[in-house]
């Protein structure tokens, strides 16, 4: 799948909201600047979410609930160690009553759950993003953009 736009993308991440259920673990791959924050926006609205959508960069973990599932973004980029996420109580959030957004998954891969989508953006010039859709475990396919993701 193909964006050539940060409206586009977050339009993408729109449409993938309102498939997503109670429970769902969607992590985010790329390098800085690829788009997965926006990815993250536009699930966000997707979702019905209110609040101005920011990066859980230096925090961690955004909570957001005024939407029609509660949506909790990571963002592991500084995190040192699994044991920092089970400390804050991640098993409550990762496969909880709302819909996670895991960026920089691999900082702590071994706190993943077995069932996630895997979305890869990589820059594909200078405003265009490819994203690569892969499901892990049991997670179901998706009609995401008249594709099966």
């Amino acid at each position: 799948m193909r964006s050539a736009s940060v409206e586009e993308t977050r339009a993408l991440g729109e449409k993938l909201a309102r498939e997503l259920r109670a429970g769902d673990v969607i992590l985010l791959e790329g390098p800085l600047g690829a788009g997965k924050s926006e990815l993250a926006r536009g699930i966000a609205k997707g979702l019905g979410v209110v609040e101005t959508v920011t990066s859980p960069s230096f925090t961690i973990l955004n909570v957001y609930d005024s939407g029609r599932l509660p949506l909790y973004h990571f963002d592991w980029y500084r995190l040192e160690s699994a044991e920092e996420l089970y400390e804050m109580g991640m098993e409550e959030y990762l496969g909880g009553d709302g819909v996670a957004l895991v960026e920089w998954p691999g900082q702590a891969a071994e706190a993943l759950p077995g069932d996630f989508l895997m979305i890869e953006l990589l820059p594909a010039g200078d405003r265009e993003r490819e994203l690569r859709i892969r499901r892990h475990g049991s997670f179901r396919a998706l009609e995401w953009d008249g594709e099966k993701a």
